[in-house]
């Protein structure tokens, strides 16, 4: 854990007992601070009160006390409108800031020069985190991971010089985190996502922006337009472009399989990634360009870049290898909860069984209509079914499945029958929360289904 000193002596609120926010409540209180804690949830208030966390209706509460309210960051802060808390915060004139922010002050205060790596994007950004995280730790170094990717940060070891932090931050965490300011921030790309909290496109980008804003060194995605902007916003000399299609000087850039480094004007071949199913397809290539700037600063070799990547086993539900079934491969790519990440899986396979549908998000997968030519079939499961099969229609064979069970049982059925390499392709581009709690454990029970068909073989640990 790292204790919050810097807030020792402090009265604060606190509004949101989920993991993140039981944890910087401990984290607050070993530091010295007095903590009132809240949640809509009795049941949340109440394992607080058995870890020794103050409890109490902030409604009611004299926020003339308070310095700060540490607000969880899944809870609205501006939009569709503040929370109460939020508003009652504002109305007192108290500051409301996250967990990051609680870090990044403690990190000013014991340890200002600790490296401290931060990772955001609209897509890609936990793959990215995992992977800088792995060859820096294969490389020899005491890294820590946390934050948006699972991990809350305030439960890992103190910042210290001789110690990394790699920090993954959403949207919603940056936006509580007025004084973030990494040694390497990593901002990967920009496209449309949780406007519901951020209202407009402009402001979203904003906030990715402030990640990289005051960053030692900056690794900036430099394939998309929003990005872009910022690039030519920001110092060239401390600012390293990363993806695939900006080669010039003062990049590190994927070609193909390989990645390259153009930092000064030298062209370099770092790395391949041919053969590692972990970091398949572009999106893959352009994580793995910035994870390799970062290690390249850090001064790992060549060698050592190589080893790791093909050490690397890639996360959880990311198009992640199940198993194989005679020529079928199965993949789980269950937090692909929009079209924009499943455009992704689809590009990156061929001769594709599919299986989607959940909660739709606006657009649905109409922007996936240049991929139906590489789906031999379509398996419908969830609350879209009727609104996909209606796109599908006349161009991609489906079947309305309706549940996961008959989705993979059809699929593994289909596969035998096609006699040829295949991909079980668990894709959904929709939200989960009409059948599932959460994408994890959609693709939990995807990956037991496929592991209990006869005949299978894991590719994965179980």
């Amino acid at each position: 854990m790292t204790p919050v000193t810097s807030f020792s002596g402090k009265a604060v609120a606190l509004f949101g007992l989920g993991g993140s926010g039981l944890v910087t409540a401990l984290a607050l209180k070993a530091g010295g601070a007095h903590v009132v804690a809240c949640d809509d949830n009795p049941a949340k208030m109440a394992e607080a009160q058995t870890k020794g966390v103050e409890t109490g209706d902030l409604r009611s509460a004299d926020w003339s006390r308070f310095s700060s309210l540490i607000l969880s960051p899944g809870v609205p802060l501006t939009h569709p409108e503040p929370h109460w808390s939020a508003k009652l915060a504002q109305a007192a004139g108290v500051e409301i800031i996250g967990d990051i922010e609680l870090f990044c002050r403690e990190r000013a205060k014991i340890a200002p020069n600790a490296p401290f790596i931060a990772i955001t994007g609209t897509n890609g950004k936990s793959t990215t985190t995992a992977l800088i995280a792995h060859i820096l730790r294969e490389a020899g170094h005491d890294v820590q991971m946390g934050g948006n990717i699972g991990t809350a940060i305030l439960s890992l070891k103190p910042p210290s010089e001789r110690r990394i932090h790699v920090i993954e931050c959403s949207s919603f965490q940056i936006d509580l985190a007025p004084s973030l300011a990494p040694s390497i921030g990593v901002l990967l790309n920009i496209t449309p996502d949780h406007l519901d909290r951020h209202g407009t496109m402009e402001e979203y980008a904003a906030i990715k922006e402030r990640l990289v804003a005051k960053a030692a060194k900056a690794i900036l995605g430099a394939d998309d337009a929003l990005s872009r902007a910022i690039i030519a916003r920001r110092p060239q000399a401390n600012t390293i472009r990363v993806g695939l299609t900006d080669r010039d000087a003062g990049s590190v850039y994927a070609q193909g399989s390989r990645i390259i480094d153009n930092r000064d004007g030298r062209v370099i071949e770092v790395a391949d990634l041919t053969g590692i199913g972990s970091l398949r397809g572009d999106h893959n290539a352009q994580n793995a360009a910035a994870a390799i700037a970062i290690a390249l600063l850090s001064d790992v070799d060549a060698v050592a870049i190589q080893r790791a990547l093909r050490s690397f086993p890639g996360l959880p539900h990311r198009m992640e290898e199940v198993a194989r079934l005679g020529e079928a491969l199965f993949i789980n790519d269950s937090k692909a909860t929009n079209a924009d990440s499943t455009e992704k899986a689809l590009a990156s396979f061929d001769n594709i069984l599919w299986i989607l549908g959940g909660k739709a998000k606006d657009g649905g997968i109409t922007p996936l209509k240049p991929y139906f030519p590489k789906v031999r079939k379509a398996y419908l499961i969830g609350a879209a079914s009727d609104e996909f099969a209606a796109i599908l229609e006349g161009a991609v064979p489906y079947s309305r499945t309706s549940t996961m069970e008959k989705a993979v049982e059809q699929a593994a059925h289909d596969a035998a029958a096609i006699n040829a390499p295949s991909v079980v392709l668990l894709s959904p581009a929709c939200a989960s929360y009409d059948q599932y709690p959460n994408f994890e454990v959609r693709g939990d029970h995807f990956r037991t289904l496929v592991r209990a068909l006869p005949g299978i073989n894991p590719t994965r640990g179980a």
